[in-house]
């Protein structure tokens, strides 16, 4: 007859294994799905270069989506501020968040162009896109509402 002690410290080691190893069975069990998506969207890269034509400029807007008028509303040459109030601050906020910094740039002359977007979810009014370019790259830009009342934000949806 074959007899084997065990002491309480290694029944207790055994019981800390089992519990661990349930603990994972159940993450498993309980991970989403969808985690194909996620890669997807990771590997989304964004080109902010080459945007040197209005084509150009239409194609960068639909990388994010977005469907604009064949012909901007309006583009101007402006300098973007040298010393940035607290408004602009908040602006170039928006810029961080999408992986771009205006503070670069500061002192220097920029070209604005607006794209009337004709595919805004969920809203009636005109929805613009302003795309800041300098030397045929974007630097910056938003997303925003019309009405003085209304919405700004980054390229993304």
């Amino acid at each position: 007859m074959f007899i084997y002690t065990l002491k309480a410290s290694t029944l207790k080691l055994f019981a800390v294994i089992c519990v661990a190893l349930a603990a994972v069975i159940t993450l498993i069990a309980f991970v989403p799905a969808g985690t194909e998506d996620l890669a997807v969207i990771q590997d989304k890269k964004i080109d902010y270069t080459g945007v040197a034509n209005n084509e150009n400029r239409i194609s960068f807007l639909s990388q994010f989506g977005w469907e604009v008028k064949s012909e901007p509303v309006n583009s101007t040459e402006t300098t973007v501020p040298s010393e940035f109030d607290s408004l602009f601050s908040g602006y170039n906020e928006i810029q961080k968040k999408q992986g771009l910094d205006l503070s670069d740039y500061k002192g220097k002359k920029v070209m604005k162009y607006t794209y009337e977007i004709t595919n805004y979810p969920n809203y009636e009014g005109k929805v613009y896109a302003n795309i800041f370019v300098y030397r045929n790259r974007v630097i910056g830009g938003d997303i925003c509402s019309a009405e003085i009342t209304g919405f700004i934000h980054g390229f993304e949806k």
